[in-house]
């Protein structure tokens, strides 16, 4: 491998210029999902994810580890949140249907009652702050576009819960290709 070949590609003006932009929008865009829940709600984002996605389940139950599993969470994490949220009385364990062993986390009564007040106005910020600003060939865009750039990370076992295999990442320099 030549000196140049060895050099990173950096980004010119315009790339950087974009990149800049869009670590701007990861970094405060789930900020400004959470504000406006708690403005409008008082619900944290994690707490509507766990309310909504519980909501969407038959029976407004959903065994812990999979429900972790659907919204992309270690089951500590989710574990963690679940304890907080049953003092709020907002969700409730229960034995599993399915597995007696298993825990089920159930949407009560007081968490029916905190998703349906909590959706009508997140939605509303979802569709104002992301839809309406794109023609609908701009979404299909948007979509084929992180699709895409999801797909690249994926590639390189770099998206989702996967660890990262450090042994693969300081590969011995007999395992990389000869100069």
């Amino acid at each position: 491998m030549s000196a140049e070949e060895s050099q990173p590609r950096w980004l010119d003006e315009r790339e950087k210029a974009i990149w800049l932009t869009l670590r701007e929008f990861i970094w405060e865009f789930p900020t400004a999902i959470d504000r406006q829940l708690q403005r409008d709600s008082a619900l944290s984002v994690v707490e509507y994810s766990v309310l909504a996605a519980l909501s969407e389940c038959p029976g407004a139950r959903k065994r812990s580890g999979d429900l972790a599993a659907d919204l992309g969470w270690d089951r500590s994490r989710l574990s963690h949140l679940v304890k907080r949220m049953e003092v709020k009385g907002t969700v409730a364990r229960a034995h599993s249907d399915a597995d007696g062993r298993g825990q089920d986390i159930a949407l009560t009564d007081a968490g029916w009652d905190e998703i349906r007040a909590a959706a009508p106005g997140h939605v509303t910020f979802v569709r104002e702050a992301v839809f309406d600003p794109l023609s609908p060939e701009e979404q299909d865009q948007l979509e084929s576009m992180l699709t895409r750039i999801r797909a690249q990370i994926t590639a390189e076992g770099l998206w989702g819960r996967k660890k990262v295999d450090t042994a693969d990442a300081n590969a011995a320099p007999e395992a990389l290709p000869a100069p």
